[in-house]
């Protein structure tokens, strides 16, 4: 019967045989076969009769045995039981062997992608090779799917697609492993056609490639527009965990296989469960095996996958029942990046045994336990994950059927979360201040239980000034944060004044040290005073020596000048320097010498 809609071209009637009538319905878009009626013709002794998924094929003897080896084989065995258990269990779609009965008739058959694979392991099942007929189907099949299937990427997919139902032949074939190999090879030269890598704007930078990639050209964007390369993800679970096991075994990065394996769950899990209250259970049992699969396949790299991407997928498998070592690998793989999670992330709903709680508080504390138990001494990381766990305790906090054990576990976990940060206790106090005004039915003990855990010396003074007026504590508990207080004030009028004292004590030092260096300062200058006197005083000697020697040379000088002057007065001295003294005679009147 054509199908309803379809315009139809023509419609035509054949013989595929003697005693099969066929009707050939052509339409826009596909070219079906379909076996109407047996003709009432008597069964000729030279038919055999073949069963297909349950439908009777009647093929002439010589024809078949002329193309097919393995049928030509058991004639000649003549064991009958062998012939019928071989024809009664043909493995192939009964369009198949229709066009295998076609090929025998001598009729041209149309290889394509979706049925060159299934018509090569039917060939290779009926043993239609070249040894014992040239020509044969088998290694038609087989060239056009090297030549025409394997060099391109979608026709690769589309005919691995059509041996989910074939596996076992295609396998024994070695046609799954042709394919594989093809796709693996493609991918190492261009993984991009695995999907666009996961950009993790946390803990990840985009590479060069990754931006010209996310960035292309115009002309690049003309031919992306005219090709588009088919997804992994339209494979059945079986194909898509082979292809995956190989490209993990191959020099494929590991970003595009976590890519392709992100697509594959949104597709087959994420989207297929959403906005689907009521899910059948074939569904549910599908979309399990997909997430176990999935987390099977995932590489164990740290930041492939965002955390948020990553507590999605343990919310699906814990809905969806997954096994524990599923669940088990999912909070391995958040515990190593916990400090990129936020408060959101970690409100994972409760489900089975644990549906009176609204969160999973367990799951999130094996998370964090992971978390502790791996990760370094970034001391960035563990003040993110302290204050997360801060921030989570206040979510929950609010949870009216949270048991005090449950939270009280919680409070100590995240106060040794904050324990080697320096962290105050005020994002702790404040969980537990919530916790108290939603449980305002708990007892006088069970709030100082609750308090058990907080820290009171680790809080800042406006929560310890809050927590004293805190009329939700308990009795006891404001005592010992007002005792807290005074000795905090105590400690801090103490400190102020070795403060004080400090800084006096500090000046006086300071004071003797300019003093000790100012009388330095007037020695040394007072040394080399006394050094220039002392040079001053050589200088003055020496000017002594020469003044003394030149005043006796200019005392004699001065007085033989002057008895020189003397004499000259007293004309001792002659215009020629005599020096002898002529004192002229007085002449004597001779009368008186007489």
């Amino acid at each position: 019967m054509p199908l309803i809609g379809e315009e139809l071209f023509y419609f035509h009637a054949f013989f595929a045989n003697p005693l099969i009538f066929h009707v050939m319905v052509v339409s826009k878009r596909s070219l079906i076969f379909i076996m109407v009626c047996r003709l009432p013709k008597p069964k000729s002794r030279t038919d055999i009769q073949f069963h297909v998924s349950g439908v009777p094929f009647n093929l002439d003897r010589d024809i078949i045995v002329e193309k097919s080896g393995k049928i030509a084989e058991l004639l000649k065995e003549k064991s009958e039981d062998s012939i019928q258990e071989f024809l009664r269990n043909i493995p192939a779609h009964p369009n198949t062997f229709e066009l295998v009965a076609r090929f025998c008739h001598g009729f041209r058959l149309k290889m394509s992608c979706e049925n060159v694979l299934p018509l090569a392991c039917l060939a290779f099942y009926l043993g239609m090779t070249e040894s014992h007929s040239p020509n044969n189907l088998l290694s038609k099949a087989l060239t056009f799917f090297e030549q025409k299937i394997l060099p391109s990427w979608n026709e690769t997919i589309k005919a691995f697609l059509t041996t989910e139902d074939i596996m076992q032949q295609a396998v024994d074939t070695g046609l799954v492993d042709e394919c594989i190999e093809s796709l693996v090879g493609k991918a190492v030269n261009n993984p991009y056609l695995l999907g666009e890598p996961i950009v993790n704007f946390i803990s990840d930078e985009l590479s060069e490639d990754d931006v010209l990639h996310h960035n292309p050209s115009a002309r690049r964007k003309l031919f992306v527009s005219e090709w588009q390369s088919e997804d992994l993800t339209i494979l059945p679970l079986s194909l898509y965990e082979l292809t995956i096991h190989s490209l993990n075994r191959h020099a494929v990065p590991l970003r595009f296989v976590a890519a392709s394996l992100l697509k594959y769950s949104k597709k087959w899990v994420f989207c297929s469960a959403k906005g689907d209250e009521k899910i059948s259970v074939c569904k549910t049992n599908r979309q399990r095996e997909v997430i176990e699969a999935v987390e099977r396949l995932m590489p164990h790299q740290k930041g492939l996958f965002p955390c948020t991407i990553l507590f999605e997928m343990l919310r699906f498998a814990i809905r969806l029942e997954a096994n524990a070592g599923c669940r088990n690998g999912l909070e391995l793989r958040i515990g190593k990046q916990l400090d990129q999670a936020t408060a959101s992330d970690l409100l994972i709903p409760s489900r089975g045994y644990a549906k009176e709680r609204r969160y999973d508080i367990e799951c999130v504390k094996r998370i964090i336990k992971h978390f502790y138990r791996d990760y370094g001494s970034n001391m960035e990381g563990l003040i993110a994950a302290a204050k997360l766990i801060e921030e989570f305790l206040f979510e929950v906090a609010s949870d009216r059927d949270l048991e005090i054990n449950a939270f009280v576990s919680l409070v100590e976990m995240s106060s040794a979360a904050s324990m080697g940060t320096d962290r105050s206790s005020d994002g702790i106090y404040r969980a537990i201040d919530t916790y108290l005004d939603k449980h305002s039915f708990l007892t006088e003990s069970e709030r100082e239980e609750v308090c058990r855990g907080l820290d009171y010396h680790r809080m800042s003074a406006e929560a310890c000034e809050h927590a004293a007026k805190n009329q939700r504590l308990p009795l006891r508990i404001v005592v010992q944060v007002l005792f807290l207080v005074q000795l905090q004030l105590r400690d801090a009028i103490v400190k102020d004044i070795q403060r004080t004292d400090n800084k006096l004590t500090q000046d006086e030092v300071e004071n003797d040290r300019e003093l000790n260096l100012s009388e330095a300062i007037v020695k040394n200058e007072m040394e080399k005073m006394s050094n220039k006197v002392i040079e001053l005083e050589k200088e003055c000697h020496v000017m002594r020596k020469e003044i003394e020697e030149g005043c006796v040379h200019m005392v004699k000088k001065e007085k033989t000048n002057m008895w020189r002057e003397m004499k000259r007065k007293f004309g001792c001295i002659n215009k020629m320097n005599n020096c002898n003294c002529q004192v002229k005679k007085k002449r004597v009147h001779p009368k008186l010498g007489t």
